[in-house]
């Protein structure tokens, strides 16, 4: 193979004479894109290093001036590459596969034979390949058609002449850097896109639908998840084709799972979702072979798929287009036409190149909502699965990932029993939210865990946590709160490095921050606290927070939410719920709120708690529960609420086994008017009861099967569902009689 002469470029690299070279190649493509059925022509050059073939110029009609590709390794077995390489006439033929076969990528939309005519000189010098693109013959056959043959490799001869003497003028016959297109007129075999640019006008229709694909493009690149993804498709896919319905599937293992649908039948998507991807159905056969199935009439639908779709007369047309990124199919997508109706050439085609860009809009939400998943996973994992329960104080924590984050960053909290009786809060948080961010709280909170077991003050946990901070040498700082509360007077010890003071909430409901040194943050030099001591009367809530429940702009508390701490003395699951809210709307940073009720003496305090722990999905911890309610009530003198609460333990228990994939913490508190059950798991959806028949599809996927919800509705004083940092705790109570009504003695039979 004889090599290229070499030309000099002009300083900008950009090789001499392009205008001349781009003038040459007008004609004959205009000559290729008059001849009967060709739907685009295509002149191929060797790159400079003769690895590559590069489009130096396409013509033809729109959109499949836009379907071409603009390069190919010069090995490849595509025709432009055949007809370079052995200098000889080659057609190759892609026809829709078979269903049941397996396709090889496409690299154009739709079926298509490729002519090409190597550009060889009698010099022996090899430029490129004249390309024309045909549509095929209704039999499928690509074969060579002898006077278009003829008629082709008399233009590439032409071609190679003029590009001969381009050469020998000094110009260097190589593809410039950019692609150049020219709209050829719409021949007459395709100019009916009916409804599509104005008439008369050549390539106005292709143009108008390569619009639809503009639009649509531009949309996709702002969207990130399904929910946004669908409604766009439904608006730039459906409406402008005519479309009546659409349904959108993702294929995970193996089947396809309907992610969004609008105008289709329900019986339809049930068909549809969850089905298997095999052979046997249009939409698997065009995920198989990477060709699209279209379906003008019922009757072309059973001729190829008896009995396929046919519950829904008022569907007269189908088109089923793959979803594939590369080799791998990610989905499919689904039109239905209300009237029968026969795609034009130019309308699959750009059916096909939407269909490309929703998959890839569809990997790509799938990824994000994966990674969104494992990053929440992660955060919620390094946090404590539930808090500490002593008689005297009542703590409750709530975790709110930032709004424009991953759900990734590096918050914690934590609430531990000292060895002398002592219980300390704790609040912590790392700069940044990244996975590093993550690693290093979990790092972070563990040795503060382990300071703080092993009896060291406020003060010198945080000292030994910053210095550990710096030798990790992660060049991140974090800050970190420590109050230790007397359960027995209410003495607080507290410290902080770089973290904002505790609220206290008096009893009266004035609101003062504790008088705190507010040191320097862990991970700077000689960074240590100094410890503080405050007292709590009993009746009082402290409340520990990392940034995301103030206003990173002036440092100030969200409205309502210092006026709602001061005249709210509700549930504490209650009052963190309201405080969330009041910065749900506008944190834009990772949310941690813990809130501690030191109870004391005070009227109503909480007397004894007891806790039960069941494995996870171990149903036969129901029957276990029961037992543990029905014998903590039993000596508590509280036997005439038994059945109800054991009714209620079933039912919370049972929700929690099955939805939680965790264990299941399971905790009685009495009060002197009432007994408090919480039912603590990993899950943070909240429970919702629902009604015996539901209709609507969306709230019963929803539900936590709410049947039993209802009943602990009906028969609880009162009952809620709070999420924390690593799920969420369902809590009921029932009132009791007064203490001196109350019958020591054996128990009622529990409720089966």
């Amino acid at each position: 193979m004889s090599n290229l002469p070499q030309h000099p470029e002009d300083p900008r690299g950009v090789p001499a004479a392009t205008e001349g070279l781009r003038e040459a190649l007008v004609a004959p493509l205009s000559e290729c894109t008059a001849m009967p059925g060709v739907l685009a022509a295509v002149v191929y050059l060797a790159e400079p290093g003769r690895s590559r073939l590069k489009a130096a110029m396409i013509q033809g009609s729109v959109p499949f001036l836009f379907g071409m590709p603009d390069t190919m390794p010069a090995d490849a077995g595509h025709a432009s590459a055949t007809a370079w390489r052995t200098g000889r006439f080659t057609v190759v033929g892609v026809p829709v596969p078979e269903p049941g076969t397996v396709a090889p990528p496409r690299l154009i939309p739709f079926p298509y034979a490729a002519v090409s005519a190597p550009l060889v000189s009698g010099g022996g010098a090899r430029y490129g390949a004249l390309t024309l693109i045909r549509l095929l013959a209704p039999s499928g056959s690509w074969a060579s058609d002898p006077a278009q043959e003829a008629a082709l490799t008399g233009v590439a001869r032409r071609l190679t002449k003029r590009l001969d003497a381009l050469a020998a003028s000094g110009a260097a016959i190589t593809p410039g850097p950019n692609v150049v297109l020219v709209a050829g007129p719409d021949g007459e075999q395709h100019a009916g896109a009916a409804g599509w640019g104005a008439p008369g006008v050549p390539g106005s229709a292709g143009l108008s639908l390569m619009y639809q694909v503009h639009n649509l493009s531009t949309r996709l690149t702002q969207l990130t998840s399904l929910d946004e993804i669908i409604p766009a498709v439904m608006t730039r896919v459906m409406a402008p084709f005519g479309a009546r319905g659409i349904v959108v599937g993702q294929v995970t293992g193996e089947r396809l799972w309907i992610v969004g649908s609008s105008g289709v039948s329900t019986s339809l998507v049930r068909e549809l979702h969850g089905a298997d991807v095999a052979v046997g159905s249009p939409w698997a056969d065009a995920l198989l072979t990477h060709f699209p199935r279209f379906f003008d009439s019922p009757a072309a639908l059973r001729r190829d798929y008896p009995g396929a779709y046919g519950g829904d007369d008022s569907v007269r047309g189908w088109a089923f287009l793959p979803l594939c990124v590369g080799c791998r199919p990610v989905g499919v997508c689904c039109l239905t036409f209300g009237e029968e109706r026969s795609l034009t050439t130019e309308e699959r085609a750009a059916l096909m190149m939407l269909a490309d860009l929703l998959a890839s809009a569809v990997e790509r939400a799938r990824l994000e909502a994966y990674e969104h998943t494992l990053a929440e996973s992660l955060q919620r994992t390094l946090l404590p699965r539930s808090l500490t329960a002593l008689p005297g104080v009542i703590t409750t924590a709530r975790y709110v990932p930032a709004r424009t984050e991953a759900g990734l960053g590096g918050d914690w909290y934590d609430v531990l029993p000292l060895p002398d009786g002592r219980l300390a809060l704790i609040v912590g948080d790392v700069e940044g939210h990244s996975t590093d961010s993550a690693i290093v709280m979990g790092q972070l909170r563990s040795a503060v865990m382990a300071y703080v077991k092993e009896g060291h003050d406020p003060a010198a946990v945080l000292s030994r946590a910053g210095r550990l901070l710096s030798d990790l040498d992660t060049g991140l700082v974090a800050t970190c709160c420590l109050a230790f509360l007397n359960l027995e007077d209410g003495v607080v010890e507290a410290a902080r490095a770089g973290h904002p003071a505790p609220l206290l909430r008096r009893p009266d409901g004035r609101l003062e921050h504790l008088d705190l040194v507010a040191g320097r943050p862990l991970g700077l030099a000689d960074a240590a606290g100094t410890n503080s001591s405050a007292v709590v009367p009993p009746g009082s809530t402290l409340m520990l927070y990392t940034d995301g429940m103030y206003q990173a702009r002036t440092g100030d508390f969200f409205p309502r939410t210092l006026d709602l701490l001061a005249r709210d003395d509700a549930d504490l699951e209650e009052l963190a719920d309201r405080l969330v809210e009041t910065a749900a709307d506008g944190h834009d940073d990772d949310l941690i709120l813990l809130l501690a009720r030191f109870e004391g003496g005070v009227a109503g305090a909480s007397r004894r708690i007891e806790q039960l722990e069941l494995p996870r999905h171990d149903l036969a911890g129901v029957a276990a529960a029961r037992r543990f309610v029905h014998d903590c009530l039993r000596r508590w003198d509280a036997t005439e609420i038994s059945d109800a609460l054991e009714l209620i333990t079933s039912e919370a228990v049972t929700n929690a086994l099955i939805h939680a994939d965790s264990a299941v913490d399971v905790r009685v508190r009495e009060y002197d008017d009432r007994v408090r059950l919480e039912v603590r798991d990993s899950d943070a959806h909240p429970p919702l009861p629902s009604a015996i028949s539901v209709c609507d599809e969306a709230a019963q996927s929803t539900a936590e099967h709410g049947r039993g919800l209802m009943i602990v509705d009906s028969l609880a004083t009162a009952w809620g569902s709070s999420p924390h940092g690593r799920g969420k705790t369902v809590w009921m109570e029932l009132r009791l009689g007064p203490r001196g009504s109350r019958q020591p003695g054996t128990a009622s039979a529990s409720v089966g």
